[in-house]
């Protein structure tokens, strides 16, 4: 029995029958003799917060890499708002990706910006916006994430952890983006802070009927920001179903992984 023969099905979009937001089908990516991917399936459905769980190493990155277009898997489908995007280059993937917003695993600002030039960088460069109004949308957003005014005109290297990542949730949300993706949203962050960025994250998605997809082994966060949650192991989805649902998936694997313990069958294959 392979992991996924436990799942009881695929994965399904939560909107029914209507088109997701972001479907992933029969997806494969390798790295020379390494297959990450083999053969993944998602749905994201329109204003679905979901979330990727799984191991260092199980392709979370690079299922958002390969949605973001960065890299292309060698077989498969993926799909945002029911085109291909796949293959897809030049304008028509630029178009594409003027849909997104990206909460980065260690934030990724700009040592040579300002905090408010960071947030706004999509805005001027992105967009074309003039400097002002695109300052004015920066700082409006720092507010929403908790950060005085004063933080805008800093430079990143003055600020904490905490505060850098929420500049980099104010980044994430300065253009109104479709979709927001999170890679590791509280990676590097004391339980406190990483719960305060948790519902900054559900606020801010909340706010502005964004659909979300993130990746993280960070449980507490999982539970917190997640309308649905999907296990990656061995290159697929193994098991997705709604948060409520993950403690009584009767799945071995994503049992293992959720609580932690070192006994089970993602160990007893590590120590083969």
């Amino acid at each position: 029995m392979t992991p996924g023969d436990s799942t009881g099905g695929t994965p399904a979009a939560a909107s029914g029958h209507k088109t997701p937001k972001i479907r992933i089908r029969d997806v494969y990516k390798t790295f020379g003799a390494k297959q990450v991917l083999c053969g993944m399936d998602l749905d994201v459905g329109a204003g679905e917060s979901v979330v990727v769980i799984g191991g260092s190493g199980s392709g979370k990155s690079v299922t958002l890499k390969c949605v973001l277009g960065l890299l292309q898997p060698e077989e498969g489908s993926i799909q945002v708002d029911g085109e291909e995007v796949v293959g897809l280059g030049g304008e028509s993937l630029e178009q594409v990706r003027r849909k997104f917003g990206m909460l980065f695993q260690n934030a990724a600002l700009f040592d040579s910006l300002l905090v408010w030039e960071n947030v706004a960088f999509g805005l001027i460069q992105g967009q074309g916006m003039d400097r002002r109004e695109a300052r004015d949308i920066a700082f409006e957003r720092l507010s929403a994430v908790g950060l005085e005014p004063a933080v805008g005109n800093m430079s990143p290297a003055e600020l904490s952890g905490g505060m850098r990542k929420r500049v980099g949730l104010a980044r994430a949300v300065a253009t109104s983006p479709d979709i927001i993706f999170f890679d590791e949203p509280t990676t590097g962050l004391d339980p406190i802070m990483g719960d305060v960025i948790d519902d900054l994250i559900v606020k801010c998605v909340r706010e502005l009927g964004a659909t979300a997809l993130s990746i993280t082994h960070d449980m507490a966060s999982a539970r917190k920001i997640a309308d649905r949650i999907a296990m990656l192991y061995d290159g697929k989805i193994i098991w997705a179903g709604p948060t409520a649902e993950i403690d009584h998936s009767n799945n071995p694997y994503v049992d293992q992984f959720i609580h932690g313990r070192d006994e089970g069958p993602i160990a007893s294959m590590v120590n083969a």
